[in-house]
C-alpha cells in the first residue's frame, strides 16, 4: 500500500468507523477533530471537539490491571434492524445503549449506508428522524464508503475485497454526568481497518463524547442531548487515550468493559 493510501487510512481511523457518534455529529454540525486537523460537519464554526483520535498511540508491553470493570446490561430485544434495543433505565443501561450504537462493523456485505442508517433508525430519538435528516445521514455514509474505497485503491462503487472491513469497538467509558433522564459519557474505542484477507490490520484508539436521554420508555440519542453535552463538556479536559492495561487508563478514570457472556 502506498504512502497516500496509508495516510488516508489514518484519517479514516479517526473519523470513518464510528456509529451513532458520526450520526449525531452530522445532525448537530459540530466538528470532529482529527489529530491536528479539523473535520467539520457543517458550515457552523467548530465550537467543541466530539472525538479525538491518537493514531500514534502504542499500548505498553507491560500490563496494569484496570481498577474498574463493568459488565453492562443487555438490551431486552433485537429490533428489525438487527440492533440490540430496550436497555434498562439505569446509568449502566444508558452506557450500554451508547456502546451498542457505537460498536459497528462495515464490510463487503454491509456498507456504511446500511449500518449507519440502521443505527439511525434504532437509536436516534423518533422526533429527529425526519426525511431531511435521513438524507443527510445517507449522504454522509455514502461519502464514508467512497473514502474507504479510495484509501484502498478501489474504483468508486467497487465491492470490498474478501476479508476487508472497518470496525469500531467500544472498550471503556467514563461517565461525566448522570440523572434519571440524561447521561453523558466519554467512550474509548478501538478502531481498526483491514484492506484484504492477507493484509495487516491497522488500528487506533479514539475517544468520543456522547449523551443519551430517556423518553417514551427508552434511551435515545438526540441532536439536543448531543449539543448539550458538547456545549457543557466539550472544552473540559478529556481523559487520556490509553488502552486497558496501560497505567494511564486507570489515572484517566476509565472503566473497562467486560465482554457479555
Amino acid at each position: 500500500m502506498n504512502r497516500r493510501n496509508r495516510s488516508g487510512l489514518t484519517r479514516w481511523l479517526s473519523w470513518g468507523t464510528g456509529g451513532l457518534a458520526v450520526v449525531a455529529a452530522l445532525l448537530t454540525g459540530y466538528a470532529v477533530f482529527s489529530g491536528d486537523d479539523e473535520t467539520a460537519t457543517s458550515d457552523r464554526p467548530p465550537a467543541v471537539a466530539g472525538a479525538s483520535p491518537s493514531p500514534t498511540y502504542d499500548a505498553p508491553s507491560d500490563w496494569t490491571e484496570p481498577d474498574r470493570w463493568a459488565a453492562l446490561p443487555r438490551g431486552a430485544r433485537t429490533d428489525d434492524q438487527g440492533n440490540e434495543v430496550g436497555f434498562p433505565r439505569t446509568v449502566e443501561g444508558a452506557v450500554a445503549m451508547l456502546v451498542a450504537s457505537n460498536s459497528t462493523e462495515f464490510n463487503r456485505e454491509r456498507s456504511h449506508v446500511d449500518v449507519q442508517l440502521g443505527v439511525y433508525e434504532s437509536y436516534l430519538i423518533p422526533a429527529d428522524r425526519t426525511e431531511k435528516n435521513r438524507a443527510r445521514i445517507r449522504k454522509g455514509a455514502a461519502e464514508n464508503d467512497a473514502l474507504l474505497r479510495r484509501t484502498m485503491g478501489l474504483a468508486e462503487g467497487g465491492v470490498l475485497p474478501a476479508g476487508a472491513y472497518s470496525r469500531n469497538q467500544v472498550v471503556a467509558y467514563k461517565v461525566i454526568e448522570a440523572s434519571p433522564t440524561e447521561v453523558s459519557a466519554w467512550l474509548l474505542s478501538r478502531a481498526t481497518v483491514k484492506t484484504g484477507e492477507l493484509e495487516p490490520e491497522q488500528g487506533s484508539y479514539t475517544s468520543t463524547l456522547a449523551a443519551v436521554e430517556w423518553a417514551g420508555g427508552s434511551w435515545w440519542v438526540s441532536a439536543a442531548s448531543t449539543e448539550n453535552a458538547m456545549r457543557r463538556h466539550g472544552h473540559d479536559e478529556r481523559p487520556p487515550i490509553a488502552a486497558p492495561g496501560d497505567a494511564a487508563f486507570n489515572s484517566g478514570g476509565w472503566t473497562a468493559i467486560r465482554a457479555a457472556s
